[in-house]
């Protein structure tokens, strides 16, 4: 007999799922293993928030689907901040969750899965009974995947253990959605708006991850600088003419050109508080156009002098093709020599002059931040948890590419990091993964160390340990600190009792360790105790903390 939770896993086998995360319980017991003999990889992590943040991360690597299975209930409860995380920055996840049968009022794991999901802005969908099983499985599947959505599929446990019917291939076609086409109108509009701006900038957000090529060659034709919000850091990397990160991980150089824009172009970018410092990049008379798929996005988050609903890429391919036809060569417009020469010297703060802070005990984070630019190899993955540290790694440390940093922000919350930095590298096997991370974060995930070490994942943990919940501190100056500050910690003992290498780091002498490892083959993390001088308050975190 085939059972629904058989039908359900090799349904989403065949459909072409590329990894599964989770804790198994006795409720998605069957649902994981129906999955793995469908071909799907399954990795165990220690924490369901932990496998959430995996899967999530590994769909934003990857460009595939992913897979969280959860037990009911408690299960599910665990994995609600990675979940949120996920929902928020609509990642493409879909959660295999178990639920109690509807006759099981009183089971001490019922809650409402259906409200749960919502609340956090996740998509609920249900197998509803045997008969309709593959049907809600492909549903659950294609709205994830086309909608780019987190989608929470919840299978009573009454339900996987009927016996499913015998499913056909015509059932598991997916109709390939097309891309939405943007009106003639507005594309014209687009044109005419780029044909008389002096100073035109383009800002790529997660929506235009796919558009690199048509951004780029529309940049090209009409003098456009390019820049990226935080999630999308990489898309432009080696363009003479990329700004790198636009908002508050902005270098003064970036942040000056942005500001100095006439006209600013949003691809698949919403243009929130962060990406346009609550509105203090964008110029007094600065046009603002909005390009993206969903109208709702249109001026969610500022006046638009133009919105253009349709997709990114067959915009910026309509917009090329009608530039050309009235425009024979490429404009210089913002592309000047003066520019290119600024941005290549000046554009990233590594190459920004800084301070020493550091001392004989601690080590100047910009410092650390710089010689590990120049360590690790430039085919790596960043990933970066939340706190006042989080501006180093993200803006010290060069990606490759749109796969070489992954930014699990949305929810802003603590300690999701080391997981992101697991499901990034298992997504992305051929680079290096690196993790920058606070003590906190480190410390509230340090669980799935083991996970990594299990995965024999070469990953390169950066903990910027100021043994302080460091935002706080230097937000709230003048008040008691007592709550938000802690005892030394030996992360590099605590990283070797998990089967990890572990190396403390005052100063740059005692990076040695760092070269070492990377010098040979590794199958186990290296987690780096950094002990970090004060900073006095990261640059960003005064724009951050005027969204809280």
């Amino acid at each position: 007999m085939t059972t629904v939770a058989e039908a359900v896993g090799r349904t989403l086998a065949q459909l072409g799922v590329g990894h599964a995360f989770g804790v198994v319980g006795s409720g998605n017991f069957h649902l994981t293993n129906a999955l793995r003999r469908g071909g799907v990889p399954f990795t165990a992590a220690r924490h369901e928030g932990g496998a959430a943040t995996m899967a999530d991360a590994y769909a934003r690597m990857s460009g595939r689907l992913a897979v969280l299975t959860t037990h009911q209930g408690c299960g599910l409860t665990n994995a609600v901040t990675g979940l949120t995380e996920a929902a928020k920055s609509r990642t493409p996840l879909l959660v295999l969750a178990a639920d109690t049968q509807a006759s099981a009022v009183r089971s001490n794991f019922r809650i409402d899965q259906d409200a749960l999901a919502r609340s956090v802005g996740a998509v609920a969908e249900r197998v509803h009974s045997p008969a309709s099983a593959v049907a809600d499985s492909v549903r659950a599947y294609r709205t994830a995947l086309h909608e780019r959505r987190t989608v929470v599929l919840s299978v009573p446990l009454d339900v996987q253990a009927a016996e499913a019917p015998e499913v056909h291939g015509a059932d598991l076609r997916l109709p390939q959605p097309q891309p939405v086409r943007t009106a003639a109108a507005a594309v014209s509009a687009l044109v005419e708006l780029l044909a008389v701006a002096e100073r035109p900038v383009f800002v790529a957000g997660r929506g235009a991850r796919h558009a690199k090529t048509e951004l780029r060659a529309l940049a090209h034709g009409c003098g456009a600088l390019l820049a990226t919000s935080a999630v999308a850091h990489g898309l432009f990397a080696g363009d003479p003419f990329n700004l790198g990160i636009s908002g508050g991980f902005s270098s003064p150089l970036s942040a000056e050109l942005i500001r100095d824009a006439d006209l600013i172009v949003a691809w698949g970018c919403t243009l929130n508080m962060w990406t346009m410092r609550h509105g203090q990049l964008i110029g007094p008379a600065t046009r603002v156009v909005q390009v993206d798929v969903e109208d709702a996005a249109l001026g969610c988050n500022r006046p638009v002098t133009l919105g253009v609903h349709g997709d990114c890429a067959q915009t910026a391919a309509d917009a090329l093709n009608l530039w050309r036809a009235q425009h024979r060569d490429p404009q210089i417009r913002y592309r000047t020599a003066q520019v290119a020469g600024a941005i290549a010297e000046r554009s990233r703060w590594r190459d920004t002059p800084t301070p020493d802070l550091s001392t004989e005990e601690r080590i100047d984070p910009r410092v650390l931040s710089r010689a590990l630019d120049d360590l690790l190899p430039t085919e790596r993955t960043v990933s970066i948890d939340s706190g006042n540290f989080m501006g180093y790694p993200s803006t010290y440390l060069s990606v490759p590419d749109e796969f070489g940093f992954c930014f699990t922000q949305a929810f802003q919350s603590i300690g999701l990091g080391l997981a992101t930095a697991i499901g990034a590298a298992l997504a992305q096997p051929n680079r290096l993964a690196v993790l920058g991370s606070g003590d906190g974060g480190f410390l509230m995930a340090i669980g799935e160390l083991e996970t990594a070490v299990r995965l024999k994942v070469p990953l390169v943990c950066i903990v910027y340990n100021d043994a302080a919940y460091g935002a706080e501190v230097h937000h709230f100056v003048e008040d008691d600190h007592t709550t938000v500050r802690f005892p030394e910690t030996d992360l590099a003992a605590l990283a070797r009792g998990f089967g990890a290498e572990g190396v403390t780091v005052r100063t740059l002498s005692d990076l040695g360790a760092v070269r070492d490892w990377l010098a040979v083959p590794q199958d186990r993390p290296l987690v780096i105790d950094a002990k970090i001088a004060s900073d006095g308050g990261a640059w960003w975190l005064h724009e951050a903390f005027k969204g809280h």
